[in-house]
């Protein structure tokens, strides 16, 4: 009897078009931030925020960029990981190259460069699709760890190969502590959550979810799908250079191409399938599923007395991978977000049957 909607009423359209309509869904909404904000920066340790918490942001950024593409667009994308990695080393070489600029501008420009660069890969939509552009959108990847680990102007022409991101400061603002880093990626995933579920829902979103449905219609009613497409790649280009930055910047400090190799781009896949495909809360519950997945199988074989090895581990981890993404497609397609909504229907109408 708690999740009703008797008794709330709607008046204006614009009331009608709210993100949360309900009561309960603001006030959940409200004590998740709260407790994302105030009680884990309280109770966290600093291995929980490292380890766990400011991957999982960061991994959501990342999600919701390739989301907006296969998702909401229907293009799907391997190479999302390169787009990460080019966002990275934009940002660490306008920082480098050109110290005049704030870092907050490096960031941003960085995006708009992995933005360019998924237009250019994101030509072949216009001709292919399904597999087909899969392949072609695999190319970037092939092509970014191809010119990261190849072209040393990319590193600075140090000699591994491997780099160092510089401090981060914000306009006097030094970001050097876990907690801080952690309110800065938080800061970025509750930003790109409200600009990305505000622009599914605008004239351009509903653009892309017509050519996802079907393409041929969406261009009869006057739907231009060169404009829908590379302006899909565009935006998620944008959003995956930023998760990238952040992963660099924030997460890792130093790295190397490898880093950002295909392994990372199967992973946000991954995310999305499980998590759901067109939901910008389905990314957040992927990345979260595939951040904890590898810590709960390390730890569970020793709370029953069973001893694995790493290597052991680590291929569960792929099988686990593997069933999960294909239970999914075949019993539910659109993952744990789909689940939640369920869930909340049946809330709704209890006790009648659903």
């Amino acid at each position: 009897m708690i999740y009703r909607e008797t008794g709330q009423f709607r008046t204006s359209y614009a009331e009608d078009q709210a993100i949360f309509r309900l009561r309960q869904d603001k006030i959940g909404i409200a004590v998740i931030l709260a407790i994302a904000w105030v009680g884990i920066p309280l109770l966290a340790d600093e291995y929980l925020l490292r380890a766990i918490l400011i991957p999982f942001l960061i991994l959501s950024v990342g999600a919701i960029g390739l989301n907006l593409l296969l998702g909401y667009c229907g293009q799907i994308s391997l190479g999302t990981g390169a787009f990460m990695a080019i966002g990275a080393y934009a940002a660490y070489n306008l920082a480098l190259r050109v110290p005049a600029l704030p870092l907050l501008l490096d960031f941003f420009l960085a995006g708009l460069i992995a933005a360019a660069v998924g237009v250019l890969f994101g030509l072949p939509s216009l001709r292919i699709k399904g597999l087909y552009l899969a392949v072609a959108t695999l190319a970037a990847q092939f092509f970014a760890d191809w010119a990261f680990l190849r072209v040393p102007w990319f590193t600075n022409y140090t000699p591994s190969g491997s780099v160092t991101a510089p401090a981060l400061d914000f306009f006097g603002w030094v970001v050097d502590t876990p907690l801080e880093k952690y309110w800065l990626c938080l800061a970025f995933a509750c930003l790109t959550a409200i600009l990305a579920k505000n622009l599914v829902r605008s004239r351009i979103g509903r653009s892309w979810m017509a050519i996802r449905d079907m393409d041929i219609a969406a261009e009869i009613i006057g739907i231009r799908p060169m404009t829908a497409k590379l302006s899909a790649f565009a935006v998620s280009s944008f959003v995956a250079g930023g998760a990238g930055v952040l992963w660099a910047f924030v997460h890792l400090g130093s790295w190397e191409p490898l880093a950002f190799s295909i392994d990372m781009s199967f992973r946000l896949l991954f995310m999305v399938i499980i998590g759901g495909m067109g939901s910008i809360l389905g990314s957040f519950l992927g990345a979260a599923f595939i951040t904890v997945l590898p810590i709960f199988l390390n730890q569970a074989p020793a709370l029953v007395g069973i001893q694995l090895s790493t290597a052991m581990v680590s291929h569960l981890e792929f099988m686990i991978f593997g069933a999960l993404i294909v239970l999914f497609l075949i019993w539910e397609p659109h993952g744990l977000a789909r689940l939640w909504q369920i869930g909340k229907e049946k809330m709704r109408l209890w006790p009648f049957p659903y």
